[in-house]
């Protein structure tokens, strides 16, 4: 090879080395929520253990932490979070429109919703499965007791088409009542309109806990008929925030694996040896710079809402209002989905 060709050569490779090691560029929404100081987020109208406001209007929920850890990891505070409650037909178009930055709203990743709406799917933070619910006086135990039933559903969901389907497979020709909020659907079943109402299992806890006169009075079936992975959802086309929303959930994960608690975390700043915790915390490898952060961002979000394990025992867990096992949503090597790509 001669000189020049061999210079040529060094001169790709050294700039190769500078793309790989650079830092990333903001994003426009990266940039819009440093600007305005805040990261909007859209959020269920009130669904207890997900997302939900305090008489005080105070929002609370699995949801609304992961907005907050966001705004933590970004911002540096967790309290920088502005809440947009969104019905089921609101929340792709305020999306879309850019109304909000962050959609936190018990959606369930389809592939429909994944490549036609010009949004992009980050993490599932909730495996759940669409269930039904049914006054115990009823003797129901099971779905396929609903032929020729009426069956209380919320339009612009997944909730609707899976009825429809599982009603066909099972040949039992259940009459949907259908309705746009969810608030008159649950208000129907609960006034003995229908003999059930179905969304996501974990809706039908919260709702049972909040909006039933004698919770005690119904039942939850036991079955499942669909797969539901919920989580939170950006706009196509800024690869940067979708990857800060990214890997603050799977930094959420990991730490919960690798025993990072929010009591811990300035502990473990200064004491832990261990390569993994030490890149979570930021006082091992810099991992912000890949993200265009600093190297706390990560240590900044779990002491704002803890690890995963803990946003999942505060709002929805065995010890909570709702009640709910762990099930799928336990850590990977515990028997559960939750696995989180390396922090690396």
């Amino acid at each position: 090879m001669n000189l020049k060709k061999l210079k040529t050569l060094t001169a790709v490779v050294a700039a190769l080395g500078t793309l790989i090691a650079a830092p990333a560029q903001a994003g426009k929404t990266l940039d819009a929520v440093k600007a305005h100081g805040q990261v909007v987020c859209g959020v269920h109208t009130g669904l207890a253990g997900f997302s939900a406001a305090d008489s005080s209007g105070k929002w609370a929920g699995l949801d609304v932490d992961i907005c907050r850890a966001v705004a933590a990891a970004v911002l540096g505070s967790a309290d920088k979070v502005k809440y947009v409650p969104l019905t089921a037909q609101q929340r792709f178009t305020a999306l879309q429109s850019g109304e909000i930055d962050l959609l936190s709203r018990n959606t369930t990743f389809t592939l429909t919703r994944d490549v036609s709406l010009g949004l992009n799917d980050t993490v599932v933070t909730y495996y759940d499965g669409q269930g039904f619910i049914v006054p115990k006086k009823s003797k129901i135990t099971s779905a396929k007791q609903f032929k020729n039933q009426t069956v209380c559903v919320q339009s612009g969901t997944t909730t609707e088409k899976n009825l429809t389907d599982y009603s066909k497979a099972n040949n039992l020709n259940i009459k949907t009542v259908v309705f746009e909020k969810e608030e008159a659907a649950t208000a129907a079943y609960f006034a003995g309109r229908c003999i059930s109402y179905t969304t996501d299992a974990s809706g039908l806890a919260s709702i049972r806990n909040k909006v039933a006169p004698v919770p005690a009075d119904h039942l939850i079936l036991p079955e499942l008929v669909s797969k539901e992975p919920l989580g939170p959802m950006v706009r196509r086309g800024d690869d940067e925030w979708f990857a800060i929303v990214k890997w603050v959930i799977y930094g959420l994960i990991e730490a919960e694996e690798y025993g990072i608690t929010q009591a811990q975390v300035d502990q473990l700043k200064t004491s832990s040896q261990d390569p993994v915790v030490k890149r979570i915390l930021g006082t091992g490898d810099d991992t912000g710079k890949l993200l265009g952060l600093d190297k706390d961002w990560m240590a900044r979000a779990l002491k704002a809402t803890g690890n995963y394990g803990e946003i999942f025992e505060r709002n929805v867990g065995p010890k909570s209002a709702l009640g709910l096992p762990r099930g799928l949503n336990n850590q990977w090597n515990k028997g559960g989905l939750m696995y989180a790509y390396p922090l690396r």
